[in-house]
């Protein structure tokens, strides 16, 4: 059965940075509100993202940001059956720390949880904390297998010594043992980050640049994983702008568009390594959709069932993890006249 979840709003402005789009609030209220709407509405999933340091500009683009362990542990408690999926960076928690914490997780959610693994890629956020660690895209990929590995073994082992490149593990211990094993989750589009989600992860999250690359990206994730006899589910995130009709949701897209904050882009774009003369051009130059951080649908409930369907048989996805301009409206807008439709379409069991 295909997964349709939601990416919770964990930090202010959401997914679309505008000064004349929605702008959803960075509280653990307006988060719980979205997560039990999700759960009413039949999605599968709630997934928050750990973000430390915010983009500015006028919008002030993810300034306000909730941690995200125990905002969902709360969720946990406040719900009954979505899947509740929270992220870990592999270099600011040890390995003992996440392996304890997310056990915990587990038996709070009633087997529900799951670990978003990430890597630390993003320098602001961590010379802050004195934590930045300047490494190779491989030598991060190298820490984080050997940290996912530390954490997975102290799921199921007593006792765990390691010594590896980067973690030191010296009869370690964390009891009780997660029942059963939290889900793993891991989000990337290089070729780097796809073999690690094949060998380690149990859902990847896919970027990709067009539709015939994240085909081609689920394709590699399916069978690699396949190959080292396992099985790793892909999906993508999307952006739902969803009205009456397909005019109406293009002029929402257009007027959220219009406000877009270049500043907070600029800001964006410098924090994926790219140079501040290189980010301010590119900045000025953006369209409007730029405005949108992840890919988007826009039309009537037809347009968009049909449009989300596509992508997910032709891609082969598993999943897509959803994202809202206005979360608190369109939510329950897209549960009623969109989710019953995509549930209709799935196969029937043979």
């Amino acid at each position: 059965m295909t997964e349709y979840g939601v990416f919770l709003p964990i930090g202010n402005g959401g997914w679309i940075v505008s000064s004349t789009a929605p702008h959803p609030e960075a509280t653990y209220a307006y988060n719980r509100k979205v997560a039990l709407d999700a759960e009413a509405v039949g999605l599968d999933f709630v997934m928050s993202m750990a973000k430390w340091k915010g983009f500015g500009g006028v919008t002030d683009h993810w300034g306000e940001t909730l941690e995200s362990m125990t905002m969902m542990a709360g969720l946990a408690e406040c719900t009954s059956r979505v899947k509740i999926w929270a992220t870990m960076h592999a270099n600011v928690h040890h390995p003992v720390v996440a392996a304890k914490m997310f056990a915990t997780l587990q038996q709070v959610s009633g087997g529900r949880a799951g670990m978003n693994i990430v890597n630390g890629a993003y320098a602001d956020e961590f010379e802050q904390m004195g934590l930045w660690q300047d490494m190779t895209k491989e030598d991060r990929y190298r820490m984080t297998a050997e940290w996912t590995e530390a954490v997975t073994r102290l799921w199921t082992e007593d006792s765990v010594t390691m010594s590896s490149e980067f973690f030191t593990l010296d009869r370690a211990s964390s009891r009780p043992h997660p029942s059963p094993l939290p889900t793993i989750i891991n989000a990337g589009a290089s070729q780097l980050g796809m073999d690690f989600q094949a060998r380690w992860a149990d859902g990847a999250f896919l970027g990709a640049d067009s539709f015939e690359q994240m085909t081609e990206k689920s394709a590699y994730v399916h069978r690699r994983a396949a190959e080292l006899g396992r099985e790793c589910r892909t999906y993508a995130m999307l952006t739902v702008v969803l009205a009456a009709s397909d005019a109406e949701a293009a002029g929402l897209v257009e007027r959220y568009g219009e406000g877009l904050d270049r500043e907070a882009l600029r800001n964006i774009s410098m924090a994926w390594g790219i140079s501040e003369d290189r980010a301010y051009a590119w900045a000025e130059a953006a369209a409007g959709e730029k405005a949108f951080q992840v890919p988007y649908v826009a039309g009537s409930p037809a347009t968009v069932t049909d449009s989300i369907l596509r992508l997910v048989r032709e891609a082969d996805l598993d999943g897509l993890m959803l994202v809202f301009p206005d979360f608190h409206a369109d939510l329950p807008y897209f549960g009623a006249a969109v989710l019953p439709a995509l549930r209709a379409a799935e196969p029937a069991d043979v």
